[in-house]
């Protein structure tokens, strides 16, 4: 497979075949199951031949699963569990398997009615205006959030986006936050489990993200520096050498989750492990993505050609064939504890604060 298909939104599951034209442009759907456009480079026969092999990983994790749940929605953390997360959680489970490891579930069984009350309550003419003006901006590429659409998936975010504003007023809204919504109401199909794996996301694994001063950015983009500095230093030399900044290269594969930054199913496997592991997972993401491809970043010779290389490593088949890539994430970067992430975070996070006090 030396050519692979290009465009951010790459591979997923086949769509349902009447009949067997000749070329593989014809066989395959130009819109996805996700409901993404495939771009105009998109190489169908690559396509075709990644998903003969991945079809059949794709049956047998599904089988797995389902002898697993026996007909339920919940699961209990465990060594068992973590290892099919990590394998992929097929799509029919995957909401149901988010909302139970990620304790959304527990929460709304806990608060019902409460995203209707937010939705019925007064609301903040700012907050409004911020949300109305990201709405055509989320996923242009996808038709499920195109006006024409039917039923149009762009008041199904506007909903969970004001009711996340007023529930969480400390971060209201900020640009970012339009397309993790916009992602989770294309998996859940539903607005309320869409808010609470929001509340999940942004109020527990990933406190600090969005609110104004973005600290818990800031800091886990420093995280990542000193985790490169211990595990691939040649690059940490090459990014100090070049007066290279980590938010520069790296802020929005934190704060979109690597959402138009990697392939969709890919990023989909990420957030299956994000839910059950918590953050650390965007830190073997990130540190897998470098280590992997050191070599070409270190022939970089200045600031914008760093820049340019760190957009290129997450574009080709080492991000497109999901499930190799995430088998790698679990071996490339070696030992990585919560523990040492807290530990780490702690002190960037007091040197952000006296830097910026």
């Amino acid at each position: 497979m030396d050519k692979k298909w290009n465009g951010t939104h790459s591979y997923h599951q086949p769509q349902l075949r009447v009949n067997v034209p000749s070329t593989a442009k014809e066989r395959v759907s130009s819109v996805d199951p996700y409901g993404f456009k495939r771009s105009d480079d998109f190489d169908y026969e690559s396509y075709e031949e990644f998903m003969s092999e991945y079809l059949v990983v794709l049956t047998r994790r599904s089988i797995k699963w389902s002898k697993l749940l026996h007909g339920k929605s919940q699961v209990e953390r465990n060594v068992k569990v973590k290892r099919y997360i990590r394998k992929g959680v097929p799509n029919e489970h995957r909401a149901s398997i988010w909302m139970a490891v990620s304790g959304s579930q527990e929460q709304m069984e806990k608060n019902p009615g409460y995203y209707q009350s937010l939705l019925q309550a007064q609301h903040d003419p700012k907050l409004m205006e911020a949300i109305h003006t990201d709405l055509h901006r989320t996923f242009p590429d996808n038709v499920q959030f195109r006006k024409t659409a039917d039923p149009c998936l762009q008041k199904v975010l506007y909903n969970v986006l004001l009711a996340y504003g007023h529930h969480n007023k400390d971060v209201g809204y900020c640009q970012g936050m339009n397309f993790i919504a916009g992602y989770l109401i294309i998996i859940t199909k539903d607005e309320e489990k869409s808010f609470w794996l929001m509340e999940a996301l942004l109020g527990r694994i990933l406190p600090d993200y969005y609110t104004l001063a973005m600290l818990g950015l800031k800091t886990d983009q420093e995280v990542l520096g000193e985790l490169v500095k211990a595990k691939v230093p040649t690059v940490w030399r090459a990014m100090v050498e070049h007066n290279v900044m980590w938010t520069l290269v790296v802020s929005r594969w934190f704060i979109c989750l690597f959402i138009d930054i990697l392939p969709v199913e890919t990023v989909l496997r990420i957030w299956d492990c994000l839910f059950y592991e918590g953050s650390k997972i965007l830190f073997r993401v990130a540190l897998t993505l470098i280590r992997h491809n050191q070599a070409y970043i270190l022939q970089a010779q200045n600031l914008p050609d760093i820049c340019d290389r760190f957009k290129q490593i997450t574009k080709g088949a080492f991000v497109e064939d999901c499930h190799t890539f995430m088998e790698k994430i679990f071996k490339e970067p070696g030992s990585l504890s919560m523990a040492t992430i807290i530990k780490i975070r702690g002190a960037c996070r007091a040197r952000i604060m006296v830097e910026e006090s």
